[in-house]
């Protein structure tokens, strides 16, 4: 697929869209049709919703953490079978990085359980790209938080990034 995505601002419209291509991208968990709509409108300006030939291919839903404005956390990462491969997920969070709402973001964090080394690539990726540290530790432990029904979710956290953050390449 030469074809070059469109990156934007998700909007409730997206939500589902957003709702349907989560469902198809196992092993994400999926969320409520609703909590979808939230993500594309109260959240929309710390997620981007990805396109190519008007379907939406990518998503990516995060938001600036309430106590720490600093630091965006990416709630979830969903790209389509038909676009992996392309970068996509890497474009989408440099997306983020370079809107007004994210000026002020010197770090990224998100939660992957061990067993998903796409996510871990994607990740460690990015912090390549964005030449800083990349570090980690539990923050949802499967026996004191998840009722040992999940793996636990290990905190990653990228930063300090560089001002002005760097575009995907």
């Amino acid at each position: 697929m030469g074809t070059k995505a469109l990156l934007r601002a998700p909007s409730p419209e997206d939500g589902v869209a957003v709702h349907q291509l989560v469902e198809r991208c196992t092993p994400l968990d999926p969320n409520s049709l609703y909590c979808n709509l939230l993500q594309c409108s109260h959240f929309s300006s710390t997620s981007v919703a990805a396109f190519l030939k008007g379907e939406l291919v990518g998503f990516i839903s995060g938001y600036c953490v309430p106590e720490r404005t600093n630091t965006l956390f990416i709630w979830q990462v969903a790209v389509d079978k038909s676009a992996r491969g392309l970068g996509l997920a890497g474009k989408m969070i440099a997306n983020l990085l370079e809107r007004d709402q994210c000026k002020s973001v010197d770090f990224i964090e998100t939660t992957i359980t061990k067993e998903n080394q796409a996510s871990w690539g994607l990740f460690e990726g990015v912090a390549r790209r964005l030449n800083t540290e990349l570090k980690q530790s539990i923050m949802f432990d499967k026996a004191a938080h998840l009722n040992n029904e999940h793996a636990s979710e290990m905190l990653v956290k990228i930063g300090p990034l560089s001002a002005p953050s760097p575009t995907h390449k």
